[in-house]
């Protein structure tokens, strides 16, 4: 039994992850044929349905920080995920990044409670972070990813330099608890973002969503690819057994 997700329609083994429940409509609508709400509990909505290939793949809104986040990742676990990709927004701390501009983690500086009490390390997973960059192509960049506790922080210019002197290049809200949480749980998980700007035109919001759109679509083929590998390792196990 779960909480806070009260699942109406089978959870699939993959899972993307953006924090906004509208975020996660768009993508199940992008993504999916005849998508089924899997979750509306909480406001956290989640959909499951099948790609265009046949594959099975659920988007599941975590809500607003690192709690929510984690609470999330670790129910679904127990409804059947089995890899996760956290999918969403960033601001960025180095100024050669732009809004529209596609980062991927390749390190965390986790700086909220959350990692912190999994006692875990907030690492991407190797296998899946390599697919992922190989479907995202050379357009989204691999780069620290600072996860903060809050986002209206006392003296945000102040951390903000801190973290980018740290090497952080981006900073978000769930990243380092969804893969805390995951690691914590023996799941892969990998995060993508999309840099947005504070005070957005209109004309970069537009190109934040297109480019969100195209990272899920490479996330969703990551996942895949990295599934496959899953069941081809199983059966040259199982063969040798």
């Amino acid at each position: 039994m779960t909480a806070h997700l009260h699942p109406t329609a089978p959870i699939a083994a993959d899972v993307l992850l953006p924090a906004d429940p509208a975020l996660a409509m768009t993508l199940a609508q992008r993504l999916l044929d005849k998508p089924l709400m899997a979750n509306h509990n909480h406001g956290l909505w989640g959909y499951s349905g099948r790609d265009a290939e046949g594959r099975e793949l659920t988007v599941q809104a975590t809500g607003i920080g690192g709690p929510s986040a984690a609470v999330v990742v670790a129910e679904l676990a127990d409804h059947g995920a089995r890899r996760a990709i956290r999918l969403g927004l960033c601001r960025a701390l180095d100024p050669a990044l732009a809004p529209g501009d596609a980062v991927i983690a390749d390190a965390v500086l986790a700086g909220e409670a959350t990692s912190r009490a999994l006692g875990v390390d907030a690492a991407p997973d190797t296998a899946l972070t390599d697919a992922l960059a190989r479907a995202a192509g050379p357009g989204a960049v691999r780069v620290t990813i600072a996860s903060a506790e809050l986002f209206h922080e006392p003296e945000r210019e102040a951390r903000d330099a801190a973290r980018a002197a740290a090497g952080a290049a981006v900073a978000d809200l769930e990243t380092a608890a969804v893969l805390a949480c995951a690691r914590h749980l023996g799941l892969p998980a990998a995060s993508a973002l999309v840099v947005t700007g504070l005070e957005a035109t209109t004309q970069e919001r537009e190109g934040t969503q297109a480019a969100l759109e195209t990272l899920a679509e490479a996330a969703a083929r990551a996942l895949a690819e990295t599934a496959r590998d899953a069941q081809a390792s199983d059966s040259e196990t199982a063969s040798l057994l």
